[in-house]
């Protein structure tokens, strides 16, 4: 017999519970307070639209003296009958590390049984078989001489969609480019459009966390990299994470007639060294009016 959404958010608020009891210091499980509630009225009420998909994190630690591993999760409502979005990610591990830990981790998840819990066995995984790419992180680390000067990939990443509209769907856009450290904008409306940039691999997990699971009409359009020697905020266009609006045409409430002035986005593009993205998103050649 197949598992309804109810069950299955019946099981992910036991794990959450679980997990809680495993690590119940402050810092150690960090938990959106109004996720675990919203689920609770959901089981409760039994009608209404899906709460949002539970996401936290929860930091292992790892060795001696000890390392926290931060280990990412996001559940689909369908979770534990469909697999969740984990990512493991440390300040102490190198990039390369941090995707070898990861990749082992997606294919130990994935050998275990279908439609059984398993965020608790990924935080076991993750205590007992980091240290090795955390020792390789050091050794790399101190095998270098001082006088290299340390390069740093940065990424600038233009995202183009149908349009962005939902309130919930755009609060996770900003969380999750101020938790990652991302600076650029998130135009609303239709199209919409989202640039980020930073180091390559936030940009790359920013990328992964906001289409999943399933985004319609989005698309990534257009990848700039850039090496860094020295501090990375120097080859930034942006200074801050912008929520772009401007005046619209048509009537808001009617989705379908909510288009967005692009002569106004031609000109921040322009402002911002840009100006050339606009034929890479839409296809043509932009020109500002006269004025």
């Amino acid at each position: 017999m197949a598992a309804t959404v109810q069950e299955c958010l019946e099981l992910q608020l036991l794990e959450v519970e679980m997990l809680l009891s495993m690590f119940p210091k402050k810092g150690e499980l960090s938990l959106d307070g109004a996720a675990v509630p919203a689920l609770q009225r959901y089981l409760t009420d039994g009608g209404g639209g899906l709460p949002p998909r539970l996401e936290y994190s929860v930091a292992v630690g790892v060795g001696e003296p000890e390392v926290k591993v931060e280990l990412q999760v996001q559940l689909p409502h369908m979770y534990p009958h469909v697999a969740p979005q984990l990512f493991a990610r440390s300040n102490a591990l190198h990039r390369q590390q941090q995707l070898q830990l990861n990749t082992r981790l997606t294919s130990h998840i994935s050998s275990l049984d279908s439609g059984e819990l398993c965020v608790c066995e990924a935080v076991r995984w993750v205590k007992e078989n980091s240290l090795p790419y955390l020792e390789n992180s050091k050794v790399t680390a101190e095998g270098v001489s001082k006088e290299v000067v340390v390069k740093e990939t940065i990424q600038r990443m233009w995202i183009y969609s149908h349009h962005i509209y939902r309130q919930e769907l755009r609060k996770k856009i900003f969380e999750c480019a101020k938790k990652l450290n991302l600076t650029g904008f998130c135009l609303t409306g239709k199209p919409g459009v989202i640039c980020v940039e930073g180091i390559r691999e936030n940009c790359e997990e920013f990328w992964r966390v906001i289409r999943y699971p399933n985004w319609k009409h989005i698309s990534c359009k257009h990848v700039e990299n850039m090496e860094a020697e020295g501090s990375a905020d120097n080859l930034r266009l942006f200074r801050t994470f912008e929520d772009l609006q401007f005046q619209a045409h048509g009537d808001y409430g009617l989705r379908n007639d909510y288009h967005m002035d692009l002569g106004q986005f031609l000109e921040f593009l322009k402002q911002h060294q840009s100006g050339h993205i606009f034929q890479i998103l839409f296809g043509v050649e932009g020109k500002l009016a006269d004025k």
